[in-house]
């Protein structure tokens, strides 16, 4: 079976129930590990030898296109395709009909996926949908199967028809291009082939495939991605600090006397940690962040810029770029009960901080609190509830 070349990688999509992380950048380029989502698809496809791909953009695209450029850096050829208008996965294959032929793979740019995940379906025949099983298929399309043939797909079902989900990666040739038709959702076109009687294949993947829908989605990526990194410490460690497990420390960084990091975690480049800073696993700091004395950071995604003041506790949450928090606050972390587009949600999370908030001394947040961006909070206020962008709690 010859294997495929070419890949399609949607990633036109702004990620509304992601806000407020995706208010100002596309969901593919949230950052897991210190890396947007998308370059682990990207590396995933390039691992499995293929160099020709072609990345369907829409939202903010610029940041997506400044940030992969050409894909040299990514030992890739890119070219850019826009969706204008966000209407479906189907109306973003199209926009590629006149620059791919043959086989190619279509994945989804907000997946984590690795290698392995993707390596049976690079050398499947066209018409072949990866299938994931999942324990929890009510946000998923679940596939209904026989003999390794699709037979159906339900969305979001009710009842557990099968633990077998549609990852949204494909094996295509450019026949189906004809069969979209006017339909703007790739899993409308699937049960149309079907009922006009095309076979669909299923494969199963073997290796990590997670994506990314609500924003505590995020510390479940972060930590599958940060069993993955390679230990380094490219920065300046002072006496009596103490490493322990999968650690990764960026060039310019200085760890500060008496302060513990337990892995996996990882701190980005020119970081100001501590002195006597605990940063406990499944934790990742961006770039340029400041981290002051006798602070503990469990389970977080801490992005660029961030500044957190001393004797701060933070778990279970996510901090975006360029917040600046006061000392003495406490992200107080349990299971709560959040609304997302009228739907209910029962998470265990701590705090979401969007973009360039402003945190007074002694602040606290309740589980779930999701704050906007650019939000003010004065000092010694307790958070209940969630507020907008450019809120103001006084």
């Amino acid at each position: 079976m010859e294997r495929i070349e070419q890949a399609v990688i949607l990633a036109a999509g702004e990620g509304q129930r992601l806000r407020p992380f995706t208010a100002s950048k596309p969901k593919v380029m949230i950052p897991i590990a210190n890396k947007p989502i998308l370059q682990y698809v990207i590396e995933a496809v390039a691992k499995n030898g293929i160099r020709k791909i072609l990345v369907v953009v829409g939202y903010r695209k610029n940041q997506v296109m400044d940030y992969l450029g050409a894909g040299d850096q990514l030992d890739v050829e890119i070219e850019y395709l826009e969706q204008r208008q966000q209407l479906g996965t189907a109306h973003a294959l199209k926009q590629v009909r006149e620059s791919v032929s043959g086989k190619f793979l279509t994945l989804s740019g907000d997946n984590i996926i690795e290698p392995d995940t993707i390596s049976e379906l690079v050398q499947a025949q066209p018409n072949t949908i990866l299938v994931k099983e999942q324990e929890n298929i009510s946000k998923y399309g679940v596939i209904e199967a026989q003999d390794g043939i699709v037979t159906s797909i339900v969305e979001k079902p009710k009842e557990a028809l099968s633990h077998l989900v549609n990852t949204g990666i494909y094996a295509f040739s450019d026949e189906i291009f004809d069969l979209i038709a006017q339909e703007t959702d790739l899993t409308s076109v699937i049960l149309n082939m079907i009922a006009l009687g095309h076979k669909v294949k299923t494969c199963e993947a073997t290796g990590s495939w997670l994506d990314v829908v609500y924003p505590w989605d995020m510390l479940q990526l972060n930590d599958m991605a940060l069993a993955k990194i390679s230990p380094a410490t490219g920065g300046t460690i002072e006496s009596g600090v103490s490493i322990r497990g999968l650690v990764s420390i960026g060039k310019g960084s200085t760890i500060r006397s008496n302060s513990y990091i337990v892995g996996p975690a990882i701190i980005g480049e020119n970081c100001e940690i501590g002195p006597s800073v605990c940063v406990l696993p499944s934790t990742s700091m961006g770039n340029n962040v400041c981290i002051s004395p006798f602070t503990i950071i469990a389970n977080s995604i801490i992005a660029d810029g961030v500044e957190i003041g001393p004797s701060s506790t933070v778990q279970d949450s996510i901090i975006d770029r360029g917040c600046q928090i006061r000392g003495h606050f406490v992200t107080q972390s349990g299971e709560t009960e959040i609304k997302v587009d009228d739907e209910y949600h029962r998470v265990r999370i701590g705090a979401m901080l969007g973009e360039h908030c402003s945190i007074g001394t002694g602040a606290v947040t309740a589980p779930g609190i999701i704050a906007g961006n650019r939000c003010q909070v004065k000092a010694l206020k307790v958070l209940e509830e969630s507020i907008p962008d450019e809120g103001l709690v006084v």
